[in-house]
């Protein structure tokens, strides 16, 4: 018969002298948890170069568009949209729904003839 040799382990793990012991990582979230943390509504950013573009172009948008654009954004987000195309009256607004960052503006005239790419959603107010 052979012999069963048993070897206590230490609960608690060896620190060298002049080593930081490791704190445990914090509690990772559940699912659900992440999943509600990452639908909740952002506050809609406007990149720098949108802003130029805006400023350039002499687009104007009201308070009460921003407010429409980023609702619709936020609904976007809940569709599993990534990237979208908002259609104003007098804009085209291309849009990270996936950072809620307005990325580059245009206004309608300019937006003729124009090939609109890597977009997976459009939102149209009017």
């Amino acid at each position: 018969m052979e012999q069963l040799n048993i070897h206590r382990v230490p609960s608690q793990p060896f620190i060298r002298h002049g080593q930081q012991a490791k704190t445990s990582p914090s509690i990772p979230q559940s699912f659900s948890e992440q999943l509600n943390q990452a639908m909740m509504p952002t506050q809609l950013k406007i990149s720098k170069h949108a802003s130029g573009r805006l400023r350039e172009r002499k687009i104007q948008i009201t308070e009460h568009e921003w407010t429409r654009i980023f609702d619709k954004v936020n609904e976007a987000k809940v569709k599993g949209i990534k990237e979208s195309l908002v259609l104003l009256d007098q804009a085209a607004l291309i849009v990270s729904v996936k950072n809620s960052t307005v990325i580059t503006a245009m206004d309608r005239k300019e937006m003729k003839d124009q090939l609109f790419t890597n977009i997976d959603g459009t939102i149209i107010l009017s």
